[in-house]
């Protein structure tokens, strides 16, 4: 009888760890994409870095699916497939590291490149689509906008540093509140281009908030009426009813003094490759440079490289 009882429940585990087994293949297969499977990597095009240029890449590429649906449209060399295009967000820093490891066909970069990351991408291309400016930008309903609209860049360093923590430290008729300072975290291309611009090696305050993307940077400012951050130019322009950019040592961040090169808070926005782009790639990357992919950059209140 006992032996018959240890038979029973070998049987029952046996058919428990099937069942399992089974379970964990269903799960699998409804995290992969359509057609049951994970695509071979020639038959789409993985890109992602920068939370900023990724909304401009990701509109581009919805622009150009809409308008082939499939690359035999783009190139009568191309074959007639569907034209499949990712486009992922997590930082400069990210889209490096995973355009260098494989995981990205394409690194989307907001800062300039590290003399290490030429070297590492030597075999590959550089792409600029645009520029970008961080702006310093505070909720309209902050008083500064009509009392202290301009600041000199050794208080905004101040301000960054934790030196300045209240708003009437910075001047006597702003309200006796803490300054919420908001910054990217230290992935975010942003970080060291503000780094680079103002705080020149300056570190940052410990109870600044670092936020993970710079949309939900932006986000910060609009509802937080005592808030400040650098916030992208294209942003601002987006939300010029909820954002407010203050002028540097009399210098508003405007396209004639971004251009001049006056207001220098800026950065290039980069697409990268570690390789020669194939024949798909190319053509994407064609459209991305061409006067289409230009006004989409514009469209979303960048600076267009054309």
């Amino acid at each position: 009888m006992k032996r018959k009882n240890l038979l029973i429940v070998g049987l029952i585990s046996l058919l428990m760890m099937a069942l399992l087994a089974v379970a964990g293949c269903s799960s699998d297969n409804a995290e992969a994409p359509e057609g049951g499977a994970t695509p071979p990597a020639d038959t789409s095009i993985r890109i992602g870095g920068s939370s900023t240029l990724s909304p401009i890449i990701a509109k581009c590429a919805d622009n150009f699916t809409e308008e082939f649906k499939t690359w035999d449209k783009v190139d009568a060399n191309l074959p007639a497939e569907n034209i499949v295009i990712f486009v992922s967000t997590g930082g400069s820093g990210f889209g490096v590291k995973s355009t260098l490891d494989g995981t990205f066909d394409m690194g989307l970069v907001a800062r300039s490149l590290k003399d290490e990351e030429v070297a590492e991408l030597e075999g590959g291309q550089t792409y600029q689509i645009g520029s970008d400016v961080l702006t310093i930008a505070v909720n309209p309903n902050n008083p500064i906008t009509t009392i202290k609209p301009d600041i000199s860049r050794e208080e905004l360093k101040n301000i960054f540093a934790g030196e300045i923590t209240t708003w009437n430290q910075l001047d006597p008729a702003l309200p006796d509140k803490a300054i919420i300072v908001a910054v990217r975290d230290l992935g975010g291309g942003a970080s060291e281009v503000f780094d680079t611009a103002v705080m020149k090696g300056t570190p940052i305050s410990k109870d600044a908030q670092q936020i993970p993307s710079m949309g939900a940077l932006a986000g910060k400012v609009m509802e937080n009426d005592m808030a400040i951050g650098y916030v992208s130019s294209g942003l601002v322009n987006q939300n010029a009813d909820k954002l407010f950019a203050l002028s540097i040592d009399g210098i508003a961040p405007t396209l004639e003094n971004i251009k001049s090169g006056e207001y220098d808070i800026g950065r290039p926005l980069l697409i990268i490759t570690k390789s020669e782009p194939t024949a798909k790639q190319q053509a994407f990357l064609d459209y991305l440079m061409s006067d289409k992919g230009f006004a989409v950059v514009e469209d979303l209140g960048y600076i267009p490289n054309n």
